[in-house]
């Protein structure tokens, strides 16, 4: 359909000329979004994963050990064999046993808890370690604190950067990046994509070619204490987005905040059963490419992303920038404005602010601190 017949149609059926104004949705990445698309200025190519189909990883359970195969693990555990073991714990790495029929990835954080420096000792046990995957760079926190995607990919940069000027190019071969999943479905899978391009081209940088291997997780901060079901459906489209924009990894933590039991958790994993086993959605390469839509939005937070990285940078690096509090001050801003759009209904969430079971309400003031990066959950302010 030609973009004139698609307006004429338009304006008819919403009886004015003025359906720009009507149709525009504003978000808070500053993303162009048209209600219409029919080309696109600038073709992708095929953004590849690392792995040849999307893992779904699970904490370990004897009854899930014939059929998963990929665990994320909280205590070793003895003669698993073809398994893709995922680890947080430095105690836990420690002591692992280490099967040759295994591969090994680390989620452990080699950032401090602050943020403020590199655990340079941490990163030699782990490099020394027989894992496929041994640095993670982990920006899930921020996503949960309220980061803006355009900061989470620049952040994402600048502590590759950081770890590149101490440890040199060839440790990028070993990073795995940890990202939580968000609620706007097409922009996170669009960000997925995007993070496959930014790292990429800063591989490039180190005379490399390289793709990034991305863990990806159920996000805390779109979820409700008083509402689990509707968190079960949120973190579905979570799963889906990861999946569809190529991470190599998927884990959902789980969907009941607070209460949780062994029901909650193993209805957590089996979502990731249903969208793969049915939907078949984790084995496609690049299952968004062509889409007029998520091609133009991956270009744009790419884009965007790298602008935000090189300020960075221009103003001394990461670490440089925690120590002066300027991150913390970057996602602080976002996250409070994000939270006035949910406070004014801009965000909706069904039972929270839409449809709401309790009439009790927090400050803002009282949610987000300027001066740490802290998760904070949209409910919260509900709660």
């Amino acid at each position: 359909m030609a973009i004139e017949t698609w307006e004429n149609l338009v304006k008819k059926q919403l009886k004015t000329d003025d359906i720009y104004s009507v149709l525009s949705k504003p978000n808070l990445e500053g993303i162009k979004v048209k209600p219409f698309y029919d080309s696109l200025k600038k073709k992708l190519p095929v953004l590849p994963r690392s792995e040849e189909s999307t893992h779904l990883v699970s904490h370990y359970h004897e009854s899930l050990e014939d059929d998963v195969y990929a665990f994320l693990l909280t205590e070793n555990v003895e003669n698993l064999s073809e398994k893709s073991i995922f680890v947080d714990d430095l105690k836990l790495a420690e002591h692992i046993s280490l099967e040759d029929t295994n591969r090994y990835f680390s989620l452990i954080d080699v950032f401090s808890a602050d943020e403020s420096q590199i655990e340079d000792q941490l990163v030699k046990e782990l490099q020394a370690k027989n894992f496929e995957k041994s640095i993670c760079v982990n920006i899930s926190l921020h996503q949960n604190a309220g980061a803006s995607i355009i900061q989470q990919m620049a952040f994402a940069l600048a502590k590759t950067k950081e770890l590149c000027e101490i440890y040199g190019g060839e440790i990028l071969d070993k990073l795995i990046f940890r990202v939580a999943i968000g609620a706007n479905y097409f922009f996170e899978i669009a960000k997925i994509r995007a993070l496959k391009i930014l790292f990429n081209q800063l591989s490039k940088e180190y005379h490399l070619d390289l793709v990034p291997y991305i863990f990806a997780e159920t996000s805390f901060r779109n979820k409700s204490v008083n509402d689990s079901e509707n968190n079960l459906i949120r973190s579905t489209l979570e799963l889906a987005a990861a999946m569809i924009g190529g991470a190599d990894a998927v884990f959902s933590n789980d969907y009941s905040i607070g209460i949780t039991s062994a029901n909650t958790a193993e209805i957590s994993f089996k979502q990731q059963i249903v969208l793969a086993y049915e939907s078949i959605i984790n084995v496609f390469e690049d299952a968004a490419n062509g889409s007029y839509f998520v091609e133009d939005i991956t270009e744009q937070i790419a884009q965007k992303s790298w602008q935000e990285f090189l300020k960075i940078e221009e103003n001394g690096g990461y670490l440089k920038n925690i120590e002066n509090g300027n991150i913390q001050k970057m996602i602080y801003n976002h996250a409070t404005e994000e939270q006035r759009w949910v406070e004014e209904g801009k965000i909706k969430l069904i039972g929270v602010n839409l449809y709401p079971k309790l009439d009790v309400k927090k400050n803002i003031s009282e949610l987000y601190d300027e001066k740490i990066i802290k998760a904070v959950h949209w409910a919260e302010m509900f709660e």
